[in-house]
């Protein structure tokens, strides 16, 4: 059995009045796209930055690559290269010079052939000798980004690294880092662009006041807990045999959500019995988002 990426045993992280995290247990394996979902407050910034060894845990332990965080702290923190939320930045250096004391961190030399590389996958050449305090906002998250891969670690990880970018740079930076992980490295993500974790990540966990309440492959939690949509408009009232599957219902349409394909077939004809017409039909399987809402409504 391979080494895992990132294994958490039973970690907990207590405050003076909360508990951030109850008790969380997961295992990435090397190469996955793992999506780490959950509503603000949920633990995922906690979770992350004990990863990364900038937060003790009250108890438990996490590895990466098998490099405990606390007591193999170097070699731990050499295997991972974290983006973080906020837009943190020295603001007396230029993009390569804040790239190349990174590198230096890592006691790594004459890496401008890699810095290079990443500045051109990120868009970032024409800044190269730009001072940091000039960028935008989305420049400067391009740079968090290139900052976590200068030393080309094996596990990324990607804390809301979407967040105030431009459709352009999304697009870029989403090609990047599907190139680095078809290359070998563990992508771990979390966002609230829920579209973007469906498309990217091969599977997901859900975070929910400190607990983990959802785990498993994406195409799975959607087979499982999604189901089918049908978005309906009627020649008559809802009937009263329909409610429980009743999602929305706006002036015209109605949104009714049913288990399995095989079960449009008892929507019809309970709309047919009760002497209700429908005029219009729509069926698609729900997503991510629909999927999320009904784990955190649990």
């Amino acid at each position: 059995m391979s080494i895992p990426a990132i294994e958490a045993h039973n970690l907990v992280k207590r405050y003076a009045r909360v508990t951030a995290l109850g008790g969380v247990s997961l295992r990435i394996e090397p190469g996955e796209f793992f999506g780490l979902l959950g509503p603000n407050g949920a633990g995922k910034t906690t979770l992350i930055s004990i990863v990364a060894g900038l937060t003790r845990a009250t108890s438990g332990r996490v590895a990466v690559n098998g490099h405990d965080v606390q007591s193999d702290y170097r070699m731990a923190r050499r295997c991972l290269g974290v983006v973080p939320q906020e837009l943190v930045f020295d603001p007396f250096f230029s993009v390569r010079e804040t790239l190349r004391i990174q590198s230096g961190y890592f006691g790594l030399r004459r890496n401008d052939d890699w810095i290079d590389e990443v500045m051109a996958n990120l868009d970032l050449t024409a800044k190269a000798d730009a001072n940091m305090r000039s960028l935008s906002g989305g420049m400067k998250r391009r740079v968090l980004v290139a900052q976590a891969l200068v030393h080309r670690p094996p596990v990324i990880v990607l804390d809301e690294p979407t967040a105030g970018v431009d459709v352009e740079l999304r697009q870029g930076l989403w090609q990047f880092v599907r190139r680095l992980n078809r290359d070998g490295h563990t992508i771990v993500l979390t966002t609230h662009y829920l579209e973007e974790a469906q498309q990217m990540c091969s599977r997901i966990a859900m975070l929910k006041a400190g607990q983990i309440v959802a785990m498993a492959p994406t195409r799975e939690l959607l087979a499982r807990l999604a189901g089918v949509q049908l978005s309906l408009k009627l020649g008559g009232p809802l009937p009263p045999l329909l409610t429980p599957h009743l999602v929305e219902q706006s002036d015209d349409r109605v949104v009714l959500k049913v288990a399995h394909p095989a079960d449009v077939e008892s929507v019809l004809v309970a709309c047919r019995e009760a002497g209700c017409p429908i005029e219009d039909i729509e069926v698609g399987h729900a997503d991510l988002e629909d999927v999320f809402l009904q784990v955190m409504s649990a």
